[in-house]
């Protein structure tokens, strides 16, 4: 255990489970930086620490199960005497908050998404056994100036090649199935300037690719320079020396910002890549989904994409058994599937969630059924995703080296984004160094991942 250099006094070790999306990602990042700079020890065995804080996340079923079980892990490890205390943060503590007082009186405290600051405040409070706790700083805004103020002492949990940043929090999206802006309030767009001082210090600290990300990327800048002002900031990110890919994530369609295109297209350093998550391709559920774009005007805008940026390549997410989706609703969405022919797709099953618009749909679509149309998609994409792989057999690409595993060497292209999609195997007896670039001759295809050698 370390101590504190000015008192001598132990310091508390603290484990930060994170849980669910990038955005958690990055919360958790700042709140060990944070925690950090305010006396504390981080740990990242939950069994060899003193107190526990669970970052959760409440988005769907699946998600909420696993921070359920995560929390009754930890209070497990709290009676048997491992740790000390337990917190729990986040999503799920948000918006249940106090369902789960009631469940779960062992916990030591609950904060939501946006209680950075008590965090500190009750894990590393100022005491004579910890003096150099945290104690506040007097300030109403206290949770954004700490934010700006650590910002370079943000504790990267990803690999020291890549990170995440988030250019904004909550959405002001009405979308009827998503328990977001529940958990997560209204858009609030951090400014040019922040973001660019924040990509210049990761740059520093040798980041080669950031990935930008929000609940919805393109309405970027509307409420702080009343207008979308996406392009801007990656102009601006662009010019800042040490990064090599730029990756933008979770672009809504509707009121898509069209002048992000050219910035796209011309930008060497901005990843031919965009995550534009569609939901689903019919019309009247679209509508009943509170998309507000419709089937034809989704396909002409994934067309204009693909003319003014040659190469993009595409990742969309959809939905399967949303309640107004019977058997010609999903007919649509396969014809819409293998039309699009998208380089990355993922396909959730409808999870209802309490607070939505569309809970007095009731969830009609039975869970079996949901799976079969999930697994349908899948089957497409997959022969989709083969023959895209298939084409690059003969070319050349540049390839970030990630691991090595078993002799071979694993990697990706700008064209595929950390943690959800494809990877290239490099099977070579040269030595490559991780978190790099190399040039690599694709030699097989699979279907979700490409094998070469180096060029």
């Amino acid at each position: 255990m370390g101590f504190s250099e000015e008192t001598g006094h132990k310091k508390k070790r603290i484990s930060l489970v994170t849980l669910g999306c990038e955005k958690n990602t990055v919360d958790s990042e700042i709140i060990m930086g944070s925690l950090k700079a305010h006396g504390a020890e981080l740990e990242n065995d939950p069994e060899r620490a003193d107190v526990i804080v669970l970052n959760t996340c409440g988005f769907i079923d699946n998600a909420k199960q696993e921070s359920i079980n995560s929390i009754l892990e930890a209070l497990e490890l709290k009676r048997s005497g491992v740790v000390k205390q337990v917190f729990v943060a986040g999503c799920l503590s948000e918006r249940y908050r106090a369902e789960l007082q009631k469940e779960m009186p062992d916990v030591d405290g609950f904060f939501g998404t946006q209680d950075f600051e008590n965090i500190l405040k009750v894990v590393t409070p100022r005491t004579a056994e910890n003096p150099s706790g945290y104690a506040g700083n007097g300030n109403p805004n206290a949770t954004q100036a700490l934010r700006l103020e650590l910002l370079g002492e943000r504790i990267l949990s990803t690999p020291k090649h890549f990170a995440y940043v988030k250019i904004s929090e909550g959405c002001d999206n009405p979308c009827s199935f998503c328990a977001i802006p529940i958990m997560r309030g209204g858009h609030r767009s951090r400014s040019i300037e922040e973001l660019e001082f924040e990509a210049m210090m990761l740059a520093g600290q040798g980041v080669k690719e950031i990935v930008l990300i929000a609940q919805d990327s393109t309405y970027y800048g509307l409420d702080m320079y009343g207008e979308r002002s996406l392009a801007k900031l990656l102009t601006r990110l662009a010019k800042v020396n040490g990064l090599e890919w730029i990756r933008l994530m979770y672009a809504y369609p509707a009121k898509f910002p069209t002048d992000i295109l050219e910035v796209m297209a011309g930008e060497e350093k901005i990843a031919k890549y965009l995550d534009i998550p569609v939901q689903h391709a019919s019309t009247s559920v679209l509508r009943s989904m509170r998309r507000g774009i419709t089937r034809n005007a989704t396909e002409d805008l994934i067309g204009l994409i693909r003319e003014k940026v040659p190469g993009i390549a595409l990742r969309t997410t959809l939905i399967t058994g949303y309640p107004t989706e019977g058997a010609a609703e999903f007919q649509e969405l396969e014809e819409f599937v293998d039309t699009m022919r998208f380089d990355r797709l993922g396909v959730f099953t409808y999870s209802l969630e309490d607070g939505t618009t569309a809970e007095p749909l009731g969830d009609t679509v039975p869970q079996k059924e949901k799976l079969r149309r999930q697994a349908r998609l899948m089957e497409l994409q997959r022969d989709i995703a083969l023959d895209k792989n298939t084409d690059k057999i003969g070319s050349t690409v540049k390839v970030l080296i990630e691991r090595r595993e078993e002799g071979s060497y694993y990697g990706r292209t700008e064209h595929d984004a950390p943690e959800v999609d494809n990877e290239v195997i490099v099977e070579t007896e040269a030595h490559l160094a991780l978190g790099e670039f190399a040039q690599v001759r694709i030699t097989e295809a699979l279907e979700y991942d490409l094998i070469g050698e180096i060029a």
